[in-house]
């Protein structure tokens, strides 16, 4: 990390979030930013800051990171990457994406990703990163997936494809529902768990329920419930929201986490899993040119209906 030096601010940033103001001068993303927060590498004449702090013009504020890049390599196409693809048309695709690959470069990954794997097959991605349509490292990416969550995504091939479909996203008209194996007895055949989230204060790479989080809504059912080889339940989770790792932390949250989740609790030696059952089954969206309402499904991979057939 190097120090960015001393900024004042002005008149058109006072008011503003601390963490906002520095992922817009240092090009990191918002969740970026806010684990530099979190980390003390902001400050504000002199002192740290927590990420809710409110900017005053005039103030000194210093931070501890890498300047931005003026100029983001683009991503390479990269053929090795294997996915499924469920549709494609010439405004989108629609992907079936298998648990251990990464949607795009991030501080942990920088290559084999999904998003090299579709500049493979579709080189026009590629050409919009170049024009500025999408971030680089995201080409066509409408909304992600966790590395060890399996399942559906969509990809915008145009620049209007890509507006209506992230506004789809935005105002909660895009579809988004899961299959997730929940450690325990669900007291209830169905519910809403309702809780904000935000980065942990305690570890800023994972997420937690927060007073001062997002808003963050998941509504789930129960499919099936089993006693062996431990209490669990087989649950159908619908996403009103989309936050980082929504599902995981908030099963968690209730007491119930997500089988094979060990970042979250979902570990239980009776169940052995090498991931996070979470699948992304189901996926509905408003087609940008035909305005035809559009429903993909993905069956449970099949490590996963091994997991299932075993409970009783």
């Amino acid at each position: 990390m190097t120090d960015a030096g001393a900024f004042e601010v002005p008149g058109t940033l006072a008011g503003e979030r601390v963490d906002r103001v520095v992922a817009l001068l240092t090009g990191c993303s918002r969740a970026e930013a806010s684990v530099l927060v979190t980390e003390g590498a902001v400050r504000i004449g002199g002192i740290v800051v927590g990420r809710s702090r409110r900017l005053v013009e005039g103030e000194l504020l210093a931070i501890d990171a890498p300047p931005p890049a003026k100029e983001p390599a683009l991503l390479a196409p990269d053929p090795e990457v294997a996915f499924l693809i469920v549709h494609v048309d010439d405004d989108l695709v629609v992907v079936d994406k298998p648990a251990g690959i990464v949607v795009h470069p991030g501080a942990g990954q920088q290559h084999h990703t999904l998003a090299a794997g579709l500049l493979a097959r579709f080189p026009e991605l590629g050409t919009l990163s170049a024009a500025g349509i999408w971030p680089p490292e995201r080409p066509g990416l409408v909304h992600r997936l966790d590395k060890d969550t399996s399942g559906l995504l969509v990809v915008a091939r145009t620049a209007e494809s890509y507006a209506a479909l992230a506004g789809q996203l935005k105002r909660r008209e895009m579809g988004r529902t899961y299959q997730a194996l929940a450690l325990g007895r669900l007291p209830a055949e169905e519910g809403t768990i309702d809780a904000p989230l935000g980065r942990s204060a305690r570890t800023p790479t994972k997420v937690a329920v927060r007073v001062d989080g997002r808003p963050a809504r998941t509504h789930y059912r129960v499919l099936a419930r089993y006693q062996d080889p431990a209490p669990l339940s087989l649950l159908e989770v619908r996403l009103e929201t989309g936050r980082t790792h929504q599902i995981r932390v908030h099963l968690a949250a209730i007491g119930h986490p997500v089988a094979g989740d060990a970042r979250y609790g979902g570990t239980t030696r009776s169940l052995v899993l090498g991931r996070p059952f979470l699948h992304a089954a189901r996926l509905s969206l408003i087609h940008p040119s035909s305005g035809k309402a559009m429903v993909f499904t993905s069956p449970l991979p099949e490590e996963l209906q091994v997991v299932v057939a075993r409970c009783s």
